[in-house]
């Protein structure tokens, strides 16, 4: 029986500059069928790693391999095509006048602010990706009047665009209030369930973020993995508390998780 190849393998990878240890001895493997999180404190390595893993900073030592690819052979520039991201970086970069039928149809020619005409064959794979986010009704509404969580929902349409196998989300729920970080986390939810759906990457501090699709979980600290495995080996008070530097309380309610800093109370004199 043929033995299915890894999705994405980090082996041994040391990031430096200068005499700054960015990320040190970092090994990571994501089989078929897993959707992760990453989680770890402020400088925990968090933002290096992706970078490493889009090809945008190259590594010291050790290697990466995306669908039995190495980085850097052949180009990374052909690689990163596979490697969809959503970030704020790119949220703050999009035209105000741009529709969203459009912003969804640039992810295809990686270009922000798209220009010229589209292919037909473009607009009905758009229209198609956007009705997958669940975001058709938006087509002809420009980015200045989309919701954060609607903004959201397009870039992750636009990365589909490109029919990415690996779908990075950079912390997407940053600057959604409450109702619409539910409503996108179960978005998410519905998205990683489809038989389509790309491998996904969650980024973000918030456990309670991490919702039951994802089933493996990397912690960071300081640039050393810290933990990586099934969530429920992970996700634990006494990991977590080790990963963030601080007494820690973890709790799960049914299959979502929650995490408080454990205060110890204040004596009153």
């Amino acid at each position: 029986m043929r033995t299915r190849r890894p999705v994405l393998s980090v082996e041994r990878l040391f990031v430096r500059r200068g005499d700054v240890e960015i990320l040190l001895d970092v090994s990571w493997q994501i089989e078929p069928k897993q959707h992760w999180a990453i989680l770890g404190a402020n400088g925990s390595g968090k933002t290096s790693l992706l970078r490493a893993l889009t090809g945008y900073l190259a590594p010291t030592g050790g290697e990466i391999f995306l669908l039995g690819r190495r980085f850097g052979h052949p180009d990374w520039r052909e690689l990163r095509k596979d490697v969809g991201i959503v970030s704020s970086a790119v949220r703050q970069m999009m035209a105000d006048g741009e529709p969203a039928l459009e912003s969804v149809i640039s992810g295809k020619y990686a270009m922000i602010d798209f220009w010229g005409g589209a292919a037909r064959t473009d607009r009905i794979r758009a229209t198609k990706i956007l009705r997958q986010v669940e975001c058709a009704y938006l087509a002809d509404r420009p980015w200045r009047v989309l919701s954060q969580g609607e903004r959201q929902r397009v870039l992750i349409g636009r990365a589909l665009m490109a029919n990415p196998k690996l779908l990075i989300l950079d912390e997407p729920c940053a600057g959604l209030d409450p109702v619409a970080r539910e409503h996108f986390l179960q978005f998410l939810q519905r998205l990683g369930r489809t038989k389509t759906s790309p491998t996904l990457i969650l980024v973000t501090h918030h456990i309670e973020e991490i919702m039951p699709v994802f089933s493996h979980t990397l912690v960071l600290k300081a640039g050393r993995v810290s933990a990586c495995g099934k969530k429920a080996e992970t996700l634990t008070t006494k990991l977590l508390s080790n990963a963030f530097g601080a007494r820690m309380a973890v709790k799960k309610t049914g299959a979502r998780y929650a995490m408080a800093v454990a205060m110890k109370p204040r004596i009153v004199i």
